[in-house]
């Protein structure tokens, strides 16, 4: 009977479906575990192998877990809204949700065959209506809150009004905007609707105002900093730029704090906690208040060394602030605005992590120091971002780095004086003295012969005093805008009354995004939205009626944009503990049993994204009472890149000069060309072998000895040209002068490299059309070889190898087991398609211990006692290494263990049917058969793991070296619980003993029980 892994999985991939074995309850007697994977985009191109180490991981974690008696949660569903599904309805013409829906279709069938466990009765996609009506329900909750400092959490924003009405705002201590007038009860009561809705915008949670956005113009929307990479958009690679847009924003910063230390009770990596702290950004110090000259304005700036005051040369503003235009002179005005316009094509990213570069512009304008009132000039530079702090930095080169280079740069320049040295007994000749430790100031007034801890105390006490600053703790984390141009994503539960936005009710949520005729801009440049033509809100009839009802009395206009992509991953994790409730997102009943997730697998690239407003999410919503617990995800874990194993061939590229001559024109013209081109060039591809022969000169390849193939190449192609274009006479010919060259080694797709990397020729050059007439340079034995690379696997780089492929071939378990073979969970490792052979050869094997050719072989026989110490060798290991999460020595062991049943030719019942068992959460479709032909009914999934008995593991017996004079003659197996005495009476009468010792008597004999038997003398 033969091992059929195709016929086998797809009896019990039916099986599972048909019965929901992985179901979960909401009402057991079993104790819970939640066990979830980041839910997937799904795109067009379906999943590669890479995509399903985490599942793999999760899915061996989860059947673990029920075989320990759990109630397992471990469900699937789709991210999908997304930018791809739009840019393609963009393309073509159709619509995202058919996109979308045809991608989810092709991965559920990719899924289906890898054998997870997961409850697909709980599926989510955050692109229906029934989930995303919460995610605007959320978004109306966040609107209707504010941050109460005093209670340290979230509140009804009604509590916020009942206290205006009562005191005003003079006791509130809110999270709020900056430089909110005060008012009375008396002026509060006295506000007209309109002013309260104003002054409320500006402490709800969600809000709208005017930010500093980064826009990509090719996507025609606003990017997350998170969506960025290296100055471009992640997808698609497009320019971004600075500018300022009304936009929706998240009070994420009232959390700051709250996220800080919650990262102490999670049992998260340090390395993605160490992130999250550097993108919270903490940090304590003072704001200070420097005024203007000859403005009416001031200058805030936060700072952490305010014992550094007298030593500021200059000010630095960001060169988005608002102060900027006001108060650059006219002198200054060019300069300043086009240093603004160049800034603006970089993302703040790119300038945080720009370290090297120095920029800045001079405004004309003076600050006044706070204490002297010297004059300090004020810059502008890219270093300083208008998000972070208040967008302007107190410059000291003295103390700080980047503000001495900054200073020593424009040295001598307009507007930037001598640096000021305030530190006593310090050399700053050559570099900045960052350090606060061990140094007392100088030249600073009131502050001289202080110490840091000393000089800050005093000196935010000064500053409190003439009402020009005081002691703050400040974070880096901004406000989340949560507005995007797009048509698909969430819409928004709101609608507009003189500009001002009101909350649709909750019960005639949700509100289905409408259907548009193009999915770009309007031509006015409104969000894609603004093509609808039913997209206004009837406020008596409570619907989506014509835009062309629109009178601002009854009828008033919906908000165009739509949410983030983060909006609906930001609670997902909720609704699968209740994902079929249709009046709330998860029933309290459903919140409190199964309570936050235990175990979460995914990707470290979203550290600061996903992770970080789920965990913010999380925190409201525990304020409000819907969550039960203050952090979403007790334990992550991050799986590891699986790299694909790039194929690249070296192209050299020729560029020649082309001339035809005449051979009938008399002597003297023959010799003048009749015709010259400079712009002609050929190509051909070079074996690596023929490379690797070429010599290393400055970092280049010497490829010269292919230059006359490519004259020859370009003489045949460029002649054949010319005479179908021009039709050469017998007369006139072609010469080629290669005039230069370059060198580049690009990717070809792997399916046309077999395993000894030899490029199929004629598949490459059939591949793209430029390729067919190419000449290819090859080994000296006509092969063309190509080199390999790893590196992410990627559609564009053609290394793209898919699960459907493996498991046709080899089966899913094979698939699994591999993919956990090939290392540690958590870190990067190439794949490699040969070795794959090696792991199904290991199940095949595992096979033959239960199956002959002529059927079951298992016998109720009593095992041997190599067999239970193999077996409970295996059962210690594999129950330590799903704990630890390291999958990959629990297949090394369990290829060990079936080699020696193999060589111990085991075919027990007693230890078969546990290593059934053991390999279920691993390869469960083998496993489900074995259990299955073993004469069990029902499914493997929740029979009790084997337990581990330590006493299959003790040695009864000792082979012990007997040694003379320290010389090893022969071994004895004796029973390990023999005296000394006893050992050495049982050596003497060895027959073995006697013939060594031929009649003498030992001087000495050694025996130490366990270990050794040496006879001396």
């Amino acid at each position: 009977m033969k091992y059929n892994p195709n016929q086998i999985e797809a009896k019990w991939q039916q099986y599972w479906a048909e019965n929901q074995t992985f179901a979960a309850s909401n009402h057991s007697d079993k104790p819970k575990y939640y066990v979830l994977d980041m839910f997937p985009y799904p795109s067009g191109a379906g999943l590669h192998v890479g995509h399903p180490l985490g599942y793999i991981a999760s899915d061996i974690y989860a059947r673990f877990k029920r075989h320990q008696g759990f109630n397992v949660l471990h469900p699937q569903g789709y991210d999908s809204f997304g930018l791809p599904a739009e840019q393609y309805a963009i393309q073509t013409g159709q619509h995202p949700d058919k996109t979308t829906k045809e991608n989810i279709a092709r991965y559920r069938e990719q899924l289906d065959k890898i054998g997870f466990s997961f409850d697909w009765s709980r599926e989510v996609r955050t692109s229906n209506a029934d989930y995303y009506k919460h995610t605007q329900w959320i978004f109306i909750q966040l609107f209707n809150s504010w941050y109460n400092k005093n209670a340290d959490q979230a509140e009804d924003i009604s509590t916020l009004t009942a206290e205006f009405e009562k005191h005003g705002n003079a006791n509130v201590n809110a999270v709020c905007d900056d430089n909110i007038a005060p008012f009375s009860a008396t002026e509060w009561n006295a506000f007209s609707p309109e002013q309260q809705q104003k002054v409320l915008l500006q402490y709800r949670l969600t809000y709208l105002a005017e930010t500093e956005v980064n826009w990509c113009p090719a996507l025609g929307t606003v990017l997350a900093n998170d969506e960025i990479v290296n100055g471009v958009s992640e997808r698609g690679g497009h320019p971004v730029i600075r500018k300022k847009m009304t936009q929706w924003s998240m009070r994420i910063s009232a959390y700051a704090e709250r996220l800080l230390q919650g990262l102490d009770t999670i049992d998260w990596s340090e390395s993605i906690k160490e992130s999250q702290r550097n993108w919270i950004g903490k940090s304590v110090g003072a704001m200070v208040t420097f005024n203007l000259k000859e403005h009416n304005a001031s200058i805030e700036v936060f700072t952490t060394r305010p014992d550094t005051i007298f030593g500021v040369t200059f000010m630095t503003l960001a060169p988005e602030h608002e102060l900027v235009s006001q108060i650059t002179t006219p002198e200054q005005k060019a300069a300043v605005e086009a240093y603004i316009e160049k800034t603006a094509k970089r993302s703040e990213r790119e300038r945080m992590a720009d370290v090297k570069t120095i920029s800045g512009v001079f405004t004309g304008a003076y600050a006044e120091h706070p204490f002297t009132k010297e004059p300090i000039p004020v810059w502008i530079g890219d270093y300083v971002l208008a998000g972070y702090g208040t967008g302007a930095v107190m410059a000291v080169p003295a103390g700080d780095e980047r503000d001495y280079a900054f200073a020593n740069f424009f040295k001598g320049q307009n507007g930037m004086p001598a640096i000021k040295n305030i530190f006593a007994n310090v050399d700053i000749s050559q570099e900045a003295f960052g350090s606060k430790d061990n140094v007392e100031l100088a030249n600073s007034d009131f502050l001289n012969g202080l110490n840091y801890k000393e000089a800050t105390k005093k000196v935010i006490a000064e500053l409190e005093k003439i009402n020009q600053g005081k002691g703050k703790t400040n974070y880096r984390l901004r406000d989340a805008v949560f507005s995007r141009q797009r048509y698909w994503g969430e819409p928004f539960p709101v609608y507009y009354v003189n500009g001002l936005p009101q909350m649709i009710d909750k019960v005639h949520l949700p509100i289905v995004l409408p259907e548009v005729e193009k999915y770009l801009p309007t031509e006015d440049g409104q969000p894609p939205l603004g093509n609808a033509t039913n997209w206004a809100w009837d406020s008596v009839q409570c619907a989506v009626v014509s835009n062309q009802l629109i009178d601002d009395k009854t009828v008033f206009p919906l908000e165009l944009n739509t949410m983030p992509g983060w909006a609906g991953s930001s609670w997902y994790w909720m609704r699968y503990m209740d994902a079929h409730n249709e009046t709330e997102f998860a029933s309290k009943e459903a919140l409190d049993y199964w309570q936050n997730v235990d175990l979460y697998i995914g990707g470290s690239e979203h550290a600061t994204g996903h992770l970080l407003y789920s965990r913010f999410w999380n925190k409201f919503l525990k304020d409000k009472g819907y969550a039960p617990t203050e952090e979403p995800f007790k334990k992550l874990i991050n799986q590891g890149m699986i790299l694909g194993m790039s194929a690249l061939v070296g192209r050299k590229i020729g560029h020649f000069k082309i001339s035809i001559f005449d051979n009938s024109l008399s002597d003297e013209l023959k010799r003048n060309p009749i015709m010259e081109a400079t712009s002609m060039q050929t190509a051909v591809f070079i074996s690596k072998g023929k490379l690797q022969s070429g010599t290393l000169s400055g970092g280049d390849i010497d490829l010269s000895s292919c230059d006359e193939t490519l004259k020859e190449m370009a003489h045949k192609n460029f002649e054949r040209i010319l005479s179908n274009s021009f039709g050469l006479t017998e007369s006139q010919y072609v010469e080629v002068e290669l005039i230069g060259s370059d060198f580049q080694m690009i990717h070809t797709d792997v399916s046309f490299v077999n395993a000894s990397d030899e490029l199929d020729v004629e598949s490459f050059k059939n591949w793209r059309e430029e390729y067919k007439e190419i000449d290819f340079i090859t080994e000296d034995n006509g092969k063309f070889i190509v080199s390999r690379e790893v590196e992410k696997m990627s559609k564009s780089k053609y290394n793209v190898v898919t699960p459907d492929d493996i498991c046709d071939e080899y089966g899913a378990d094979t698939l699994r087991l591999y993919e956990m073979f090939l290392g540690p969970l958590e870190q990067a490792k190439p794949w490699n398609t040969a070795g794959i052979t090696g792991v199904f050869g290991f199940l095949k094997k595992l096979w033959r211990l239960y199956f002959d050719e002529n059927g079951l072989i298992v016998t109720n026989n009593e095992p041997s006692k190599d067999s239970l110490k193999t077996l409970h060798k295996t059962i210690k290991k594999v129950g330590e290494d799903i704990t630890n999460f390291s999958f990959n020595t629990s297949v090394s062991q369990f290829m060990i263990c079936v080699n020696e049943l193999s060589a111990q030719n085991c075919h027990e019942r007693a230890i078969l049917e546990p290593l059934a068992i053991l390999i279920s959460p691993y390869a469960p479709h083998i496993a489900e058969e074995l259990w299955s032909q073993l004469g069990h009914s029902g499914s493997i999934s929740t029979v009790a793991f084997p337990e581990f008995d330590a006493k299959h593991l003790v040695e009864s017996s000792k082979e012990y070296p007997v040694s003379f004079n320290g010389k090893m003659r022969f071994t004895l197996e004796l029973p390990l619980d023999l005296t000394a005495a006893q050992i050495e009476e049982i050596v003497m009468k060895d027959e073995r003993t006697i013939k060594q010792l031929e009649g003498r008597t030992p001087n000495k004999v050694i025996i130490v029980p366990g270990k050794i038997i040496n006879l001396v003398g």
